[in-house]
């Protein structure tokens, strides 16, 4: 059997939001705001590895591909509120779960809706639930704007 990719060591959970003059620009300013703008992302499910260690602090080589969980909204209407949240279900014998939201909605209520998914995932898994780590962000659209909130995953 061939080898497979490496499995992540650490992760954190984290949230931004910007203005850019596009949309694109908006996403990549809502990265760097999140401290994931100089990464390149590979987009992942919800799964955190078993063992998998929180590491807030984590720094990620600029460049380096990124398993990442996240959500994102981009709105273009002045006065708009958009949030995004993500969280990481944690599990004491097993891998964690991880949910992302983004919506027209306060931070609060994504925080809330991120707490009701991973409490549902972890049902339906008949799975006992240790800990949740949530990330949220609220912006009010000036021009154009993005909220994102991400779990990058590392080595």
């Amino acid at each position: 059997m061939a080898p497979g990719l490496p499995t992540p060591k650490k992760y954190f959970v984290t949230a931004g939001a910007a203005e850019g003059a596009t949309p694109l620009n908006a996403f990549d300013n809502a990265l760097l705001a999140a401290r994931i703008g100089n990464v390149n992302l590979i987009r992942v499910s919800s799964i955190l590895p078993p063992g998998t260690e929180y590491d807030p602090q984590l720094q990620l080589p600029p460049g380096s591909l990124v398993p990442t969980a996240y959500g994102y909204i981009i709105s273009t209407t002045p006065g708009e509120i958009i949030s995004a949240a993500c969280g990481v279900g944690i599990s004491r014998e097993s891998f964690g779960v991880i949910m992302e939201f983004s919506g027209k909605c306060t931070a609060q209520e994504a925080r809330d809706r991120i707490e009701r998914m991973v409490r549902e995932a972890f049902e339906h898994r008949g799975m006992e639930l240790a800990d949740i780590k949530i990330e949220a962000v609220e912006h009010q659209v000036q021009r154009v704007a993005c909220a994102l909130a991400a779990v990058p995953l590392w080595y």
